[in-house]
């Protein structure tokens, strides 16, 4: 059986998360941690006490949902990896999950990397000039149509190309809500204004890509102990100059999902799990290939279970 693990990204937040795997697992209270010491912040105390706001922030949101994913991997404590999975991939802020999970970004420097990353992209666009709008049943091309047809000028395109039907596009705000408005008028089944602070995989990110830039190229990497295959690309890295260089293409580019995952089908994975907060990515992989085994791990019982199916 081939398997890879996939990790969640922004929007599986939810306050307690991870808080059952910290009374559960030493390892995972390490982790929970040494978060904490490496931001100079009570994270885990926001994560497991709210305010639900305060979570949500993108500063918090990116470093609190790789934590609970880390935790989730110590506690597989005896797991060999390299031995057991194929593949990793994450979600947008994910692929640092899975980086770090593969050995190339230390717990701490990932930490550290994904709150500069949450501050960057929260600050490259003033408030109330960015959008993002989800848009439920219409093909990938149909959508980059109406993206190209609006964009004369200004900035639109797909973000997130998360299959099961469902793309995110993100750009200046009246360019994106008169793209939805012309999905609609295409058959979309719906279009819908996502509720986030900024313009997430666009063109106007690229402030961010260059303080990512930056930051990558100050933080001590290593090869990847199992192949992550690379939201931008859909290629399987271990390189760690190739790989910083795909973080940097991610933060204005295309999560490429439903790709991502057609990828695993074709390589021969058969079970995906999802290691770290909500049901998100398996809801996704079922939807695009029913034949894949989708498990999402989250729960100390979650643990047990795949701990017994590894062996």
């Amino acid at each position: 059986m081939t398997i890879a693990f996939t990790f969640p990204g922004q929007g599986s937040q939810s306050v307690g998360m991870g808080r059952d795997l910290a009374e559960a697992f030493s390892e995972a209270r390490d982790v929970f941690a040494e978060v904490d010491d490496a931001l100079g912040q009570r994270l885990s105390k926001i994560m497991w006490e709210g305010p639900e706001e305060e979570l949500t922030l993108t500063a918090n949101a990116q470093p609190a949902l790789m934590a609970v994913s880390m935790a989730a991997m110590r506690a597989m404590a005896g797991l060999s990896l390299k031995d057991k999975v194929a593949y990793l991939a994450g979600h947008s802020l994910g692929e640092y999950s899975a980086l770090c999970a593969a050995g190339t970004f230390t717990l701490a420097d990932t930490a550290r990397l994904l709150r500069i990353r949450g501050n960057a992209m929260q600050a490259a666009v003033p408030v109330g000039e960015g959008a993002m709008a989800a848009i439920i049943g219409l093909e990938a091309g149909d959508v980059e149509e109406i993206c190209e047809a609006v964009s004369r000028g200004t900035i639109c395109q797909v973000a997130n190309d998360n299959g099961g039907g469902q793309i995110v596009i993100s750009g200046a705000k009246p360019a994106v809500e008169k793209a939805a408005g012309l999905a609609t008028d295409k058959g979309a089944k719906r279009a819908i204004m996502l509720p986030v602070s900024a313009p997430f995989h666009s063109a106007l990110m690229q402030p961010a890509a260059d303080a990512m830039r930056e930051a990558l190229a100050e933080v001590a990497m290593r090869p990847a102990s199992v192949p992550v295959v690379a939201n931008v690309t859909v290629t399987p890295l271990t390189d760690p100059e190739e790989i910083a260089q795909r973080l940097v293409e991610q933060v204005t580019g295309r999560v490429r999902w439903r790709e991502t995952v057609e990828w695993f089908s074709g390589n021969g994975v058969e079970t995906l799990y999802e290691i770290g907060a909500g049901k998100v990515l398996s809801g996704l992989a079922r939807r695009i290939d029913r034949n894949l085994n989708a498990v999402a791990v989250n729960t100390p019982a979650d643990i047990e279970t795949v701990m017994k199916a590894l062996g």
